[in-house]
């Protein structure tokens, strides 16, 4: 089985590379020109949503060098080594809505740290791949289409990273724990 799904994932992206503009010239359809039209919008998108990222840029520097987040994790940190969550995870959790980049950085220094196979690499590598770098999504989607008031995706955005977070600690607790 593995030895399939590994020949399937060797041969989908190339095969659907091949497959899209073949099917695009079979519906009669300018396939360069379309390229070339859709890449400018992506250029004029890109240039569009500099200042917005510049911005969140600046914001996540501050953030990182005031000091805000070792303070949030010293103060979290004894409420949730009660109810069991490893303390070292916590600023992934911090991180993750804001950085991905970071994020992914201070997950691979876990793993180098513990292990891969420990908890806390388990819990850090299934917190990467179940939360969403929210800030992130929200500053490039909603700047690119012009979008001022996104209160209530913030919202629910890192309801869902909170979410994300505890079910990767409850379930690597009931799986390797």
């Amino acid at each position: 089985m593995y030895t399939v799904i590994t020949a399937i994932s060797a041969w989908l992206i190339p095969a659907l590379i091949v497959f899209i503009p073949l099917f695009a010239v079979s519906r009669k359809v300018p396939v360069y020109e379309s390229f070339v039209d859709g890449a400018k919008d992506g250029f004029q998108t890109a240039v569009s949503i500099i200042p917005h990222l510049v911005g969140m840029m600046v914001a996540i520097s501050i953030f990182r060098v005031s000091g805000a987040m070792e303070w949030i994790v010293g103060v979290l940190q004894p409420l949730l080594n009660y109810i069991g969550v490893p303390g070292e995870v916590l600023p992934l959790a911090i991180l993750r809505p804001i950085t991905g980049a970071g994020s992914l950085a201070f997950t691979t220094d876990l793993i180098k740290q513990f292990g891969p196979d420990s908890l806390i690499g388990r819990i850090a590598s299934t917190v990467q791949g179940s939360t969403d770098t929210t800030l992130y999504v929200l500053t490039v989607y909603f700047g690119a289409v012009g979008i001022r008031r996104a209160g209530y995706a913030l919202k629910v955005g890192l309801i869902s990273d909170l979410i994300g977070f505890a079910a990767s600690v409850a379930i690597c607790y009931l799986v390797f724990g």
